[in-house]
């Protein structure tokens, strides 16, 4: 009777829409999570590696003892008696001529603010030094970033199609294992090459899981507005995840160490495949109606507008992940976990932007939703080179974290409706698309950012990405009523028809 009882059970938490709903948010939110736990632990890890004799540190004594570090008025003597002078850090000739200096302008003269002008001047080439290696290292960073989007980029294609032939359970399944793996090498890694191989394998466990969770509720939800609705609760997922990452990446990595945070997140990834495997029965699903080429849907103008919105409204976050902690790094001598937290107000507001724009954007307008999200992510972006201070980033971050989440939350629903109205409704192509654009985001940002911050600095890059920002709103307007697939055939027909006209009077012309 009870096993009965707990068949029938299991069997009616199978079919639930809202299950297979909590699954995918999971997986979304578990990715993301080790997608950004990332951000506030590898600059800092690969800097430790690069300079463990703690050069980011640099001692403000430059070769003095600890008593001569500040020298006061009456102090020259102390100075000259007690000073170290490594060859690398301070010449003899450069002490003396900044002791003559001192003593030439007289002894009175030489107070505090004299003597903390002085000694920046000598801290200058340590701190220039500093500098350049922080822009190098943002180079390094932002290529091992960028190296999971691209190979999600180059597995998406694979990914869309596949799920066509056997369905979405077992790719989402395949996603979680290749996640799991990549987090206990995250865990374990100690070497450039080995966390690059790392990020780059979760590229291949992303594509899987994305691509089979979209197109798994897309299929689910075959309402628009519950379709919208219901990817915007995971997408929720995603931000809870992109949320939680930077702040506990950060924290676990200053107080605990760095494999912990990946440890936990393996532990959590375990239990989502365990749930997977109780509930979604992976299995070869074939679809019944015939399914639309990527090259049809790649094609569709429609359909490009709308992943572009993506990747335009992703890239800008995408390009401030390995450049932002940097440049808190070398202009406001920001900790680990103030690193960490300066992504929080973002990924909060995402969240509130994801769920509020999953059902409103239904309502105003998914079109007008992209378009306005845009043009405050240009705004945003603007504003964040121009902070003094952590708190300064405070409401530009959370604006750029809002903004995204309006142009995710209507576009990712607008793939499907467009795939409804102008093909077949078969999904798993469509949002390889989709996620193909979110990834060129995250690809080209990290990529491009390390590059442009050594060549035009990180208030031009950011400045760039925003004037694209707003060259692209305008494109939004076109999905406001895209043409479905009888206004379409129509509309071929109709152009066919107009051209055996004109060949059939040509031909009478020319009898």
């Amino acid at each position: 009777m009870a096993g009965a009882v707990w068949s029938g059970w299991l069997q009616r938490c199978r079919e639930s829409r809202q299950l297979v709903l909590v699954i995918v948010a999971i997986a979304l939110l578990l990715d993301n999570m080790l997608l950004t736990t990332v951000v506030p632990i590898i600059p800092g890890f690969l800097f430790d590696i690069n300079h463990p004799n703690g050069t980011e540190k640099p001692d403000i004594s430059i070769g003095l003892t600890t008593e001569s570090a500040i020298p006061s008025s009456s102090s020259t003597a102390t100075l000259s008696s007690k000073c170290i002078c490594p060859s690398n850090d301070l010449s003899s000739k450069d002490l003396q001529f900044l002791l003559n200096n001192s003593n030439a302008a007289g002894p009175t003269s030489l107070g505090p603010t004299s003597s903390a002008l002085n000694l920046s001047s000598v801290l200058d080439p340590k701190k220039q030094l500093r500098h350049k290696e922080l822009l190098e290292e943002t180079v390094a960073v932002g290529m091992m970033f960028a190296s999971k989007a691209f190979v999600q980029l180059l597995t998406n294609p694979i990914v869309g199609p596949l799920t066509h032939k056997i369905g979405y359970s077992i790719p989402m399944f395949t996603g979680f294992i290749i996640m799991f793996l990549s987090t206990l090498i995250f865990a374990f890694g100690r070497s450039y090459s080995i966390l690059f191989l790392a990020r780059a394998l979760q590229g291949i466990g992303s594509s899987c899981s994305s691509v089979s969770g979209m197109g798994m509720l897309a299929e689910r939800y075959q309402d628009d507005k519950e379709r919208g609705n219901a990817m915007g609760i995971a997408l929720g997922g995603l931000a809870l995840g992109v949320l939680i990452g930077p702040p506990f990446g950060g924290v676990m990595y200053e107080f605990v160490g760095k494999s912990a945070p990946f440890l936990v997140l393996s532990a959590l990834a375990l239990g989502d495949g365990l749930l997977q495997l109780l509930m979604l029965q992976p299995s070869v699903v074939y679809t019944e109606s015939p399914p639309p080429s990527l090259k049809s849907l790649a094609s569709d103008p429609y359909i490009i507008i709308a992943a572009g919105a993506i990747t335009f409204a992703n890239m800008g976050i995408a390009m401030l992940e390995p450049s932002l902690p940097i440049w808190m790094m070398d202009t406001m001598n920001a900790k680990r976990w103030e690193q960490g937290a300066t992504f929080l107000p973002a990924s909060i507001s995402y969240l509130i932007g994801t769920n509020l724009f999953g059902p409103l954007g239904h309502r105003m307008g998914r079109w007008l939703a992209s378009l306005i999200g845009l043009v405050v992510i240009g705004f945003c972006l603007m504003c964040i080179p121009l902070a003094t201070h952590i708190d300064h980033l405070i409401i530009p971050n959370a604006g750029l974290g809002f903004a995204i989440g309006m142009v995710d939350s209507s576009m990712m629903p607008e793939l499907g409706y467009l795939v409804d109205i102008r093909h077949s409704a078969v999904y798993g192509s469509v949002y390889a698309i989709g996620d193909a654009a979110f990834c060129l985001g995250f690809a080209i940002g990290p990529a491009l950012s390390g590059t442009l911050v050594n060549t035009i600095g990180f208030e031009w890059m950011l400045f760039g990405i925003a004037i694209l920002c707003f060259l692209y709103a305008p494109l939004m307007y076109f999905l406001k009523a895209p043409p479905t697939k009888e206004e379409k055939k129509s509309l071929i027909i109709g152009e066919k028809s107009s051209v055996r006209y004109v060949t059939y009077s040509n031909e009478e012309d020319e009898q």
